[in-house]
């Protein structure tokens, strides 16, 4: 039986219009900003560590500088989602972006290119959260995982033209003007995301702002849908409970917002610690910054089938067998990365299956949390999920740095690195559901005028 889809309580959408499409779309870029915006330290840090020379564990706290941010932004910033609404969010964390990239770009030092690339990360954690929440609610049931998955694939496909375009900025005009191109793409994005990007079904049903019914009559109308004659009775008490921000630390949301929490920890501890310094780990084994770059590019082209591939199957497979097998691929695939030698095509050929491995093992967060809080916290749910899995996005580069500094050979730190995937499964069979009910679900909109 087709799952009801949480964007509009109770519609199951069998198609998606193109408006619908639309907007998934414009996520699909937002994503694939983030994607570059996150990973553009990976792809400047040589050139970077040459001019200031700086040793590993610095390289480690420019790393996790913006990961940290990311994990503020995602705790702080992304609830908005669920007071103001996913549209000005979005547009807020677009801002915040747009500043950051242009502070990085004319930096002096290490501690200021590390505060900026923290208030970046404030944006970028705040997005991610709402952006993902969007795909979940305008997708239908039927095409939800891929839309998702899709979503993801922006990430990887955005680092890895960022990449691309990194390494012809960087020899023509230096490491500054990578960070001037991201916050040129996000200055485009900005109004294309004013214009294009609606508020959410779910968050006006749910939070019931001034003008609630026309705004969800005017996004029906936009998707040829029956729009209301009037709003859905008010939820009930136990309902209203549920919709506060604290109730995703209340049963019966508690277990699952302690697993999830762990899940994203772990998953974001590994693939970050990856993400960030296979780079320089390439660089240190006496590789060119170009190659470096190429590696993490390869990295995330690998991503991209296996975020696809999972969006396909997912549903036919199972979402969490399928989760498993790519879990236990990364963990597997991490530990042969740091034993093989210092052989240019042996270690492409690894860094597509470590990508194909990696990327897709954040997509399946991206599919899973969603889906587990109600429609008026999902956005703080999500948020607060992402913020405990930026911790260990910080923790894995911050480890890999310590160990490296610590004499700690690369067979070993890359063996260490892999064992939050194990956790992660573990986490991952801890739910025992992938949709939490929510006193929204037995809402169905009335048929009225067009």
């Amino acid at each position: 039986m087709e799952r009801a889809s949480p964007g509009f309580p109770a519609l199951a959408w069998e198609t998606m219009t193109w408006f619908q499409i639309a907007i998934v779309a414009l996520c699909i870029c937002i994503a694939g900003l983030d994607g570059f915006d996150v990973l553009v330290v990976a792809f400047t840090a040589p050139e970077i560590a040459k001019e200031w020379t700086l040793n590993p564990t610095a390289l480690g706290v420019l790393f996790s500088a913006g990961l940290a941010g990311m994990g503020f932004g995602a705790l702080l910033i992304a609830p908005l989602g669920d007071k103001i609404g996913r549209r000005p969010t979005v547009l807020i964390c677009l801002v915040v972006l747009v500043l950051g990239m242009f502070g990085a770009a004319y930096a002096g030092g290490l501690k200021e290119l590390a505060a900026v690339r923290f208030f970046t990360g404030l944006g970028i954690g705040g997005i991610l959260a709402n952006i993902n929440v969007v795909v979940t609610e305008y997708s239908s049931a039927r095409r939800r995982d891929l839309c998702v998955a899709l979503m993801s694939v922006g990430y990887p496909i955005g680092a890895t033209l960022g990449g691309v375009a990194a390494v012809y900025l960087i020899h023509l005009w230096g490491w500054r003007s990578v960070y001037v191109f991201g916050a040129v793409v996000a200055l485009i994005l900005l109004p294309i995301t004013l214009l294009q990007l609606p508020e959410s079904l779910a968050f006006l049903l749910a939070r019931r702002p001034s003008g609630a019914l026309e705004k969800i009559n005017r996004v029906l109308g936009r998707m040829d849908r029956p729009t209301l004659t009037d709003l859905p009775a008010a939820p009930a008490a136990e309902a209203r409970r549920q919709q506060e921000v604290l109730a995703i630390f209340r049963p019966p949301f508690l277990a699952s917002t302690l697993a999830t929490s762990f899940l994203y920890f772990s998953v974001m501890a590994t693939c970050y610690f990856l993400l960030s310094w296979t780079p320089k780990v390439l660089t240190d084994l006496g590789f060119s910054t170009s190659v470096g770059i190429s590696g993490s590019l390869l990295i995330n082209i690998g991503g991209t089938v296996g975020c696809i591939l999972y969006g396909l199957y997912a549903n036919k497979l199972g979402v969490r067998r399928l989760a498993v097998l790519f879990m236990l691929g990364l963990s597997t695939m991490t530990i042969i990365f740091g034993l093989l030698p210092a052989d240019t095509l042996v270690l492409f050929a690894a860094a597509l299956a470590l990508g194909f491995c990696l990327h897709t093992s954040i997509t399946v967060l991206y599919v899973v949390v969603p889906t587990i809080f109600p429609a008026a916290v999902r956005a703080t749910g999500t948020g607060f999920s992402m913020s405990i899995g930026r911790v260990g996005a910080v923790m894995g580069p911050l480890v890999a740095g310590w160990l490296m500094a610590g004499g700690f050979q690369r067979p070993l730190y890359f063996a260490v690195l892999a064992i939050p995937m194990l956790i992660a499964i573990a986490c991952l069979y801890s739910l025992k559901t992938l949709e939490a009910p929510t006193p929204l679900e037995s809402v169905r909109p009335v048929a009225g005028a067009a």
